[in-house]
């Protein structure tokens, strides 16, 4: 499903697509209902010439041209909603201030953190595919069969109105309102893989999956595994050998006093509130630029 941001990619352009699509239409040509003998002839003669030379146009790429103005133009787009938009300070602030390194590698969806913290050797790693398959308009299944028929009518109603007023409202309400909507959606929750190992002590090490959203670390699960490279999972022969491992029971039904405890014991290692806030607002920036070196890559290919 469509993440916050491309929606907004996509609505972006939909005034314009729809003016285009106007004109493309009182531009279509009408169609003959009778065609002369002359006409035919004309058509049966230069049908052979055409023939002739539509496998060197197809050789030569007619669509290219078109296909990297497209690309120009998305870039473009993009290259202005990331000069309107200013990196979150909480982006900054973090690697300002904490231990952790950053490596961010380009191309990649993967982004993690790392630091040292005594004997203990720390990786936070997290996805932007997260914030890419993050469906914001979902809503909770259990209240999906409550009073449908009356929300159907309701719904129906409401969306005819709105349709009819949408129509004759004027280009700049529209994007203000779509400005709105977005700035009320809730941001992406981005899971977090943390792997604590201790070298040269233990070839074990723990594997904590939690959830950075709302500025908060929520820890799912906790597995230990003896050996540190399957709890990391680089290889295929690591994610094998994990899939046969008993990881532990889910986070939830340990003791409570377990609970706090063990999240203390992250908090002392730097996964803080702070992280909790910088990791998605890092994913939305990294997610932007990907794209737009996505989008030059492609160009690129089609121009050369």
């Amino acid at each position: 499903m469509l993440s916050a941001r491309t929606f907004a990619r996509s609505a972006t352009r939909a005034i314009s697509r729809m003016s285009a699509s106007t004109l493309r239409a009182s531009a279509r040509p009408v169609a003959f209902s009778r065609a002369s003998p002359a006409f035919l002839g004309a058509m049966r003669t230069s049908r052979a010439a055409f023939s002739s030379t539509a496998g060197r146009r197809a050789a030569d790429g007619e669509t290219d041209d078109e296909l990297s103005a497209k690309l120009e133009s998305e870039i473009q787009i993009e290259e202005e909603m990331k000069a309107n938009e200013q990196q979150p300070a909480s982006v900054k602030d973090f690697l300002d201030n904490s231990p952790f390194e950053l490596i961010d590698t380009a191309g990649q969806e993967v982004v993690k953190l790392t630091r040292s913290f005594g004997e203990e050797k720390i990786t936070v790693s997290f996805s932007i595919a997260d914030i890419t398959n993050y469906d914001p308009f979902s809503e909770d299944p259990a209240l999906e069969d409550e009073d449908v028929a009356d929300d159907d009518d309701a719904a129906l109603q409401s969306s005819s109105k709105q349709g009819n007023k949408a129509s004759a409202r004027p280009e700049e309400e529209l994007e203000e309102d779509l400005e709105d909507d977005l700035d009320e959606e809730t941001a992406a929750p981005i899971n977090l893989s943390i792997v604590i190992e201790k070298p040269g002590k233990t070839a074990g090490a723990l594997n904590i999956d939690a959830t950075a959203q709302d500025g908060n670390i929520v820890v799912e699960n906790m597995f230990y595994y003896e050996d540190a490279k399957v709890a990391k999972v680089e290889s295929p022969e690591a994610a094998q050998r994990r899939a046969d491992v008993y990881p532990g029971p889910p986070f939830g039904s340990l003791d409570e006093d377990l609970q706090v405890l063990m999240e203390r014991f992250l908090e002392e290692r730097g996964i803080t509130q702070a992280m909790a806030v910088f990791v998605p607002d890092y994913v939305d920036v990294k997610e932007q630029r990907e794209y737009l070196r996505w989008l030059s890559n492609v160009k690129a290919f089609v121009d050369a």
